[in-house]
């Protein structure tokens, strides 16, 4: 044994180097060490006013009282959420059967599972440009390569993609199809089945990851990914209740071909056994006590009303040096700014100002976008939408030539 003070180099493993983290999520431990008043644009969650804790007060009240409630569930999803979550999606765009439902410890347990059973080291797995990139990460923890395809008002340009590929063929594609993070960009009907036609010809997965569609506030619904594949084993639908009831309770679902469901149960059960039940319970109970909907029509309404105030502001405020997305859905905007000054440098003075974003390099593998920002709107009224809005044109006005 080495002796007191001795240096011993740990014996990691070689997808140590593919473990990049998340500037995202980094931001969370960031703002709770701040003692100034700042206006939170930075982190993709609902408001805690969003967050319908005295529904689900009660419902634990009742469901959480019983010793059963704590034991281990079956890996594939505790049988009152299935069930009740199968009701739910009865005639919705994502309606499904038992065989393809698999309950997850959030959707990025949905990602993790996929890149597990799918991604090679070496393979290549198209990403979003910008995109998400605690998705992205995931892959490369696998050690995956990543190619980065633009996306525009209209989502993915998935025209691009036979061109940026070259000979080459991509075991998955990652695409945030509605209301995407970070752009609030909507994939079109038409570049959906694109994709899809695509994916076909070349054999790829579709990572079909969509944490916003139930949360449009205008424009007309689209069929997602998984109806338009209509069963395609190639699709594999990642979902969550983080956005659309609260992200602490760390639950999701999967929705994929029968035959993987063996296979996501075999690398659960070498994960975490199974998913937390008592929010398994929680969510059962909201599901089948039917708050849902009324719960989804009220954030629909407020979250339009957040992103109306924070369009107009920002055209007050930025209107002269800033473009940015209009998205009808979802949680963000994606502000592009027009003179030169860089968003990470922007960061920190806008946090002295008492206004925290997430800057655009964070969304691209390759550090891409130093001229943009992502601003979450859903967590902020829009008497502090304004406030913080002004806050971060004083911060820009500091790096102005």
């Amino acid at each position: 044994m080495p002796g007191a003070g001795t240096t011993q180099r740990l014996p990691y493993a070689g997808r140590v180097a593919g473990l990049v983290g998340s500037v995202i999520d980094s931001s969370t431990s960031l703002l709770h060490k701040q003692t100034h008043d700042i206006v939170r644009f930075a982190m993709g969650s609902p408001a805690a006013e969003a967050v319908p804790s005295t529904i689900l007060a009660a419902i634990a009240a009742e469901q959480l009282s019983r010793p059963d409630a704590y034991d281990y569930a079956a890996t594939e999803g505790d049988p009152p959420l299935h069930n009740a979550l199968l009701e739910t999606l009865r005639g919705t765009s994502d309606e499904t059967t038992a065989d393809r439902l698999t309950i997850t410890a959030g959707g990025m347990q949905g990602l993790d599972l996929f890149c597990k059973i799918f991604v090679d080291p070496g393979d290549l797995v198209v990403v979003e440009s910008p995109t998400y990139t605690n998705g992205s990460a995931t892959a490369l923890s696998y050690g995956a390569e990543l190619l980065e395809v633009p996306v525009d008002d209209n989502g993915m340009i998935v025209d691009d993609l036979p061109r940026l590929l070259g000979d080459r063929r991509p075991k998955a594609i990652y695409t945030i199809p509605t209301f995407q993070n970070p752009s609030g960009a909507t994939l079109s009907l038409q570049r959906r089945h694109r994709l899809l036609e695509l994916a076909r010809s070349w054999g790829s997965m579709v990572i079909d990851d969509d944490p916003y569609g139930l949360l449009r506030f205008a424009g007309d619904p689209l069929p997602t990914l998984r109806e338009l594949g209509a069963g395609d084993p190639l699709v594999f639908a990642v979902r969550t209740f983080s956005k659309i009831i609260a992200p602490g309770l760390r639950v999701g679902w999967v929705d994929t071909d029968p035959e993987l469901q063996p296979l996501l149960i075999n690398a659960k059960q070498a994960m975490d056994t199974c998913t937390n039940l008592p929010a398994q319970r929680l969510l059962a109970g909201f599901l089948t006590g039917g708050h849902l909907e009324e719960h989804l029509v009220t954030q629909r309404l407020e979250y339009k009303r957040r992103k109306d105030a924070m369009h107009s502001t920002l055209q007050e405020y930025f209107g002269d040096i800033a473009r940015w997305t209009d998205p009808e859905g979802g949680f963000f905007l994606w502000v592009t700014l027009e003179n030169g000054v860089n968003t990470a440098d922007l960061f920190e003075i806008a946090l002295a100002e008492g206004v925290a974003f997430i800057p655009g390099p964070a969304f691209s593998p390759t550090g891409r976008f130093t001229d943009a920002l992502r601003l979450c709107f859903a967590s902020t009224p829009p008497d502090r939408i304004y406030e913080g809005v002004a806050r971060l044109r004083r911060a820009a006005d500091k790096l102005l030539p």
